[in-house]
Order: C-alpha cells, then sequence, then structure tokens
C-alpha cells in the first residue's frame, strides 16, 4: 500500500515544495486550501507529474473548526495519512499594544487552533499502528522575540510548545514529531518586497529537510530544524 501525506496549505510556498518532495517519492497527497482555483491546478499539476498517486485536494478554511474536521473526514475516507504537515499560516504584522482588533483570534485559530484539531483527529489511528510522523511548520518567529511580530509571533511561540509536549507524549508510541523552524523564505507573502531573492531561503530547502528528517531509521528523531537565510535573518 503506497504511504500517504496530508498537508495543509499546500498551494503555495513551503507545503507546496513539501507535496512535491513526497509526490516524488510516490506518496498519495492531502491537501487543502481557500483557494478552489490554486487546488485545481495544483491537482492537475500532480496529477500530470506523477499518475500513479491519489490526490486529494479539498476547499478549507482551517480558521474554522467545522472544516477542518470536515477535511478530516475527507481525508479518512480515502487514506489515513502516514505523515501530517500542520503547514497552514496566516502572517498579519502588527504590534501586540495596537494591531487591528481580531488579528490575535484569526491568527491562533489559522496557525495553532487548526494544527491542535487535526493532530488530535488522526494522531489516534497512529498510536494504534505505532507508526507515523507529524510535522509542525513553525518559524524564527516562534523562537525569538521581534518587534512588529504580534499574535503571529504568539500563535508561533505557541505552536512550538504545542509541538514540544506532542513530542513528549509520542515517545512510547513509536510516533515521531518535528519541529520545522524556518527564517525568511520566499514565498507569496514576500512577493514584492525590495530585496533579491538570493537573500531568501527557498521553499525547497525546507522540504528537503522534512523528506531528510522523516527518513530517519525507527530508532532516531529530529526534534527540531532550523533553518536561516546564509546571510541571517530579514
Amino acid at each position: 500500500m503506497p504511504k500517504s501525506i496530508l498537508v495543509t496549505g499546500g498551494t503555495k510556498g513551503i507545503g507546496k515544495a513539501i507535496i512535491h518532495r513526497f509526490a516524488k517519492e510516490g506518496f498519495d497527497i492531502a491537501t487543502c486550501s481557500r483557494n478552489q482555483e490554486d487546488l485545481r491546478r495544483l491537482k492537475e499539476e500532480l496529477e500530470s507529474k506523477f499518475p500513479k498517486i491519489k490526490v486529494i485536494a479539498e476547499v478549507a478554511d482551517l480558521s474554522q473548526k467545522d472544516q477542518v474536521k470536515a477535511l478530516a473526514t475527507k481525508v479518512q475516507g480515502e487514506f489515513q495519512p502516514d505523515v501530517l504537515v500542520n503547514n497552514t499560516g496566516l502572517f498579519l504584522p502588527g504590534a501586540i499594544h495596537d494591531e487591528p482588533e481580531g488579528n490575535f483570534e484569526l491568527m491562533m485559530h489559522t496557525n495553532l487552533f487548526s494544527a491542535y484539531y487535526l493532530t488530535r483527529i488522526f494522531i489516534g489511528e497512529m498510536i494504534q499502528r505505532k507508526s507515523g510522523h507529524i510535522f509542525s511548520i513553525g518559524s524564527i518567529a516562534g523562537t525569538t522575540a521581534y518587534p512588529n511580530g504580534g499574535s503571529y509571533a504568539i500563535s508561533k511561540w505557541a505552536m512550538l510548545g504545542m509541538t514540544k509536549c506532542l513530542r513528549e507524549e509520542m515517545k512510547p508510541h513509536q510516533v515521531k514529531v518535528t519541529s520545522i523552524l524556518p527564517g525568511a523564505t520566499y514565498t507569496a507573502s514576500w512577493e514584492g518586497v525590495d530585496l533579491p531573492i538570493e537573500r531568501f531561503m527557498k521553499p525547497e530547502d525546507v522540504a528537503e529537510s522534512v523528506w531528510a528528517a522523516y527518513n530517519l531509521s525507527p530508532q532516531s528523531v529530529v526534534e527540531e530544524i532550523v533553518i536561516r537565510p546564509q546571510l541571517g535573518d530579514i
């Protein structure tokens, strides 16, 4: 039976790069986005390039708990993922003391709650079969305080804490848990910025790190991967 992976927010950037890396290895793919057209293009691209794999591409706004559950139900109807990548994220800059009302709730629900809900849904089956790997795509904003990070930084600090707790819980169950903490990666959120593209990391480099961590022997787990641009943070 083919291996399978669920990557949330998989139509762009890091999520898309991870999907292509695992699809290349024959993994069946499940992903989601709020944009139907982006999902359609990704599905066609994957099915054309990797005709032997199964692709599930669902419209879902993961800031909404009912849509998180609906996505999980759809995926479970096709397969139980061997790998879960909690990648969905939203960045709205702002300072804690004066950012717009609602930023905190929106980013916490999108960046953190979605990962919490999905993990709880899928982890029971992983525990039962004593295998599986859960990746949390965090950020260096979850390890380093900086101005204008606001609620985004709060959500990423919380994501790292949740992932650390999950790692401890899963030790006796042979389920691996890894935090990925990237620095500035050239994705849609950086488009238009007045900096050379060479100043940023490539999404494919993050995807390679995820693939490498997944491929360790059962006796080892990478707990955290911090990846920064060669010239440092932006």
